[in-house]
């Protein structure tokens, strides 16, 4: 295939998967099977990877994130991005009415109701329909620059569709999770003993905060505009017409928007939701009044921190009793023992409710919760029941004080404390190799597609595996034994775990689920030391030189690594054959270490990181003498000045630029 002919072919796929992308994310209508979708994109991903000069900010394939960024740029708001009053009475609004007419001194104002979605509030800055930046609201007037991990959002148009497209648009909007995904992202967490999210609100943060944006890519993140910043070339007479421009452009809208002819209309809008709220499929937290006709937002103007065109009325908080009727624990996969309260179930705000988590024994202990109390109990944005108090005029003198156990309540095996939580330490214990079983498997470490939770408790309860390295010895036989298991879904397990063989050193590291080694720092500690024994020889000292690594860190890591059975694991995974030394990137700046501070004009501090790792080099966070470069873009903060004292290299943007081959000639 020529260039011209790949050219013309990536064209018509990005057109064709994007209108199947809208018809997905943001109609709720899809016209193909997923199989037929994942088809079309493997298509283009391999001719724009045959092609490379032809992929383009805007093509599908961009939205499955990039390598991890080392920080987040600062990104200056040029309109703030103000947060809102609160209301929870009728009165509070109409009090906000009045204040509105008499400012404008009119009778009569028009009014625009909609949910207040409870997630991140982002910006997005659009340039002749291309979205070039995404960042979060931070405090208002500076956020952080998130364009990698935005453009993963489905619902978010890498471009502008239909024909009336500004030169500059800043959308602003909340992203946020389906409250069904964020469900099953909890169970996943808690299969797996990672901590779980408080609520969809701080998923969605945590989401679009993460540093890899390939983590970013993996949760179903939707995004809803509700404003705008920065607006060139266009201009709109009221609210509801600016969001149905949105629509027009490619956004989801919120389908439950409705336009007010007064206040009493609009308190009737907020009764209704207050009532029907679980109706809805997103987390929402109350209902935004705001003063329809744009012209007056000017004229209103605004407070310090909030506009005074715009209210929000917060819903009330559900909270129910019930009765404790026991106190069981559960064992996570890095051994963290959870006290758990089961409950006489409780419909709380609209949810059978049957058991809460107490977290750790801090909890239980500031509560001072015992088995028989009466407790009091609400859902954590509207998901995870949880027990806020205990209802101390109720107590008979029946009820049981909750004492931690001496042994694991799983194995048997031994405890010990590690801050508020209680840790059982045999790495063998079951409800910790089940977890870590299903780490090892996920995509971030060994990738073994096809072997999920249910499979694991087989092969667990089974005695077909004792440790992860027992993976590699299962037989055709042994996984045909596993019920629900078909020869051909056995025959796909099977290679699936041997391809997994080949995974690169840091996914092998991050795979063996040592605490506080996260996916960033496993990659951190394979560059540095480059081989598992490297790794195994070293002092605190040593860790703490890593960048990113503290004291404290560097304190687990040793302690897990001394362990015998963390050895004995390691051996027998040497022997298996996985990888135990890095592959070092080759490429011209192989060797040289870079730190960049200051906003680049030819593209963001990530996307500079990136090219500089696909280039062999290493990117750094912060000024020290073990760094070669230093790139310096505008309004550059103290590492400048740091770098400056220590004398190293110091680069502008066009010298970086002609250092990696991407001055304007070669551009």
């Amino acid at each position: 295939m020529t260039k011209e002919e790949a050219q013309k072919r990536i064209e018509e796929l990005r057109k064709t998967i994007e209108y199947h992308n809208y018809r997905y994310y943001v109609l709720d209508s899809p016209e193909i099977s997923d199989e037929e979708y994942d088809k079309l994109f493997r298509e283009l991903a391999n001719l724009e990877k045959q092609f490379p000069e032809l992929v383009t900010p805007d093509s599908p394939t961009q939205r499955v994130g990039a390598l991890p960024a080392t920080e987040f740029a600062t990104v200056t708001h040029e309109i703030p991005m103000l947060s809102l009053d609160n209301a929870f009475t009728d009165e509070e609004i109409r009090a906000f009415d009045e204040r509105v007419r008499n400012s404008l001194k009119t009778d009569h104002v028009e009014y625009f109701c909609e949910h207040k979605l409870d997630g991140l509030a982002v910006s997005l800055r659009y340039e002749n329909g291309i979205l070039v930046k995404g960042s979060t609201r931070g405090n208002g007037y500076t956020g952080e620059d998130v364009t990698q991990n935005l453009k993963t959002v489905r619902t978010i148009p890498l471009k502008l569709k239909g024909e009336n497209i500004p030169p500059v648009v800043e959308i602003r909007g909340e992203t946020f999770m389906m409250l069904k995904d964020f469900e099953v992202l909890n169970e996943q967490r808690q299969a797996m003993g990672q901590p779980l999210f408080a609520n969809p609100r701080n998923a969605a943060a945590g989401s679009i905060r993460q540093l890899d944006s390939k983590i970013t890519a993996q949760r179903k993140l939707y995004f809803m505009p509700y404003g705008f910043g920065v607006i060139q070339g266009i201009s709109f007479e009221t609210q509801e017409s600016f969001l149905k421009q949105c629509s027009e452009w490619g956004f989801r809208v919120n389908e439950h928007n409705k336009k007010a002819s007064s206040i009493e209309e609009a308190l009737s809008f907020i009764h209704y939701w207050v009532e029907h709220r679980l109706e809805l499929s997103f987390p929402a937290d109350g209902v935004v009044i705001k003063v329809n006709k744009l012209s007056y937002w000017q004229a209103l103007g605004n407070t310090a921190h909030a506009p005074r065109y715009a209210i929000a009325f917060k819903f009330p908080a559900e909270e129910k009793k019930t009765k404790v009727s026991d106190i069981i624990f559960q064992v996570g996969r890095t051994g963290i023992i959870t006290p758990v309260a089961i409950l006489e179930p409780v419909v709380l705000d609209g949810a059978t409710v049957s058991r809460a988590t107490l977290h750790n024994f801090d909890i239980v202990k500031q509560l001072d919760i015992r088995k028989g109390d009466v407790v009091r109990l609400k859902r954590a944005g509207m998901v995870i029941p949880e027990v806020v108090g205990v209802d101390m005029d109720l107590r008979t003198g029946k009820e049981q004080p909750l004492l931690p156990p001496n042994r694991c309540p799983v194995c048997g095996g031994p405890t010990e404390w590690d801050g508020a939580y209680l840790k059982c330490v045999n790495i063998t214990c079951p409800a910790q190799l089940k977890g870590h079983l299903l780490h090892w498997a996920s995509r971030d470490a060994m990738d073994i597609d096809g072997l999920g939770e249910t499979l694991v408790d087989y092969l667990v309860d089974g005695n077909l595996v004792t440790s992860v390295a027992d993976l590699y010895t299962l037989t055709m036989q042994d996984l045909l034994t596993l019920p629900r298991l078909a020869e051909k879904s056995a025959a796909k397990l099977y290679q699936n775990i041997q391809h997994s063989k080949d995974r690169p050193f840091f996914r092998v590291l991050y795979g063996l689920g040592i605490p506080r080694v996260g996916l960033k720092t496993a990659q951190a500690l394979a560059e540095h030391f480059g081989s598992m024994d490297e790794l195994l020889s070293a002092t605190e000292d040593d860790l703490t030189a890593v960048e990113g690594i503290g004291q404290e860190t560097a304190e687990t890591i040793i302690k897990a690594l001394q362990s015998d059975q963390v050895h004995k694991l390691i051996d027998k995974l040497k022997t298996i054959g996985l990888r135990m030394e890095q592959e070092q990137t080759e490429g011209p700046l192989k060797g040289l270490t870079f730190v960049f501070t200051g906003s680049l004009s030819s593209m963001s501090r990530a996307e500079a990181g990136q090219l500089v790792q696909s280039l062999g080099g290493k990117v750094a966070s912060n000024v020290s003498k073990t760094v070669d470069y230093v790139v310096v873009g505008e309004d550059p903060g103290s590492k400048f000045d740091k770098a400056q004292k220590l004398g190293l290299n110091i680069l502008d943007e066009k010298a970086f630029l002609d250092m990696v081959g991407k001055n304007e000639k070669s551009m």
